[in-house]
């Protein structure tokens, strides 16, 4: 491990570069202490673009929905809930 403070860091940026490179830990420090850590770029890994429904094809059940009753609803949410039957006026 090669630690350094941060003026000599500046000075020497050329040869850190070189042995973050060859695989040797750079510490930069600031007053005395590990402030940053030197390494080498790695190019960001392309993701794939997401494809809706692959864990249909791995044997997940499709979600059951389940219509419910208009009594069902009422009892649930209270008369307002429905609407006009049948699309008539509203009941009062």
């Amino acid at each position: 491990m090669v630690q350094v403070n941060m003026h000599e860091a500046k000075a020497q940026l050329s040869r850190l570069g070189e042995l973050a490179c060859k695989g040797e830990r750079v510490v930069i420090a600031k007053n005395g202490k590990p402030y940053l850590d030197l390494v080498p770029h790695q190019e960001e890994k392309r993701r794939e673009p997401r494809k809706p429904g692959i864990l249909k094809e791995q044997g997940w059940p499709e979600p059951e929905y389940r219509k419910f009753t208009e009594d069902e609803l009422r009892e649930m949410f209270g008369e307002d809930i429905i609407g006009p039957p049948n699309g008539d006026e509203r009941r009062s």
